[in-house]
């Protein structure tokens, strides 16, 4: 179930869904909220995104759907 964005996690892998180009989508990786933004939890990446909801990252997740 996708949650409000302000209450993701700080330092938490979590799983956003963002706007972009192509409209509203999940990202297929995980993200952590930091005080200064967010971050590619895999990575360390600053990321410059506009997420919309969250959820807990789940390794393998079989459905990516239900964004709504």
């Amino acid at each position: 179930m996708w949650r409000l964005l302000l209450e993701a996690p700080f330092e938490q892998d979590i799983e956003l869904a963002v706007i972009d180009d192509d409209g509203v989508h999940a990202l297929i990786f995980p993200c952590q909220r930091l005080s200064d933004g967010w971050i590619d939890a895999t990575s360390g990446e600053m990321l410059d995104i506009h997420p919309t909801h969250w959820r807990p990252w789940q390794n393998r997740r079989s459905d990516r759907s239900g964004l709504h």
